[in-house]
């Protein structure tokens, strides 16, 4: 059996909803260009604030995919 090597890329997720939801829309967007991910590794989470209320949540990741 020959060993797998993975691809690590760095991206940032948003969602007015959650950090949840940020992390899915990471997901599900590369997901049409990249085949294979295998894990999302979620590396920092923040949100964005207007007038004392959190208006955007973002979520910076490692999604990594199998290299072929």
């Amino acid at each position: 059996m020959d060993p797998s090597i993975y691809k690590i890329v760095e991206l940032v997720g948003t969602s007015p909803n959650g950090w949840e939801e940020a992390v899915e829309s990471v997901v599900t967007r590369a997901s049409k260009t990249l085949r294979n991910i295998r894990i999302v590794e979620v590396l920092k989470l923040d949100a964005k604030v207007d007038d004392g209320k959190v208006i955007l949540y973002r979520a910076k990741v490692n999604l990594s995919f199998k290299f072929e």
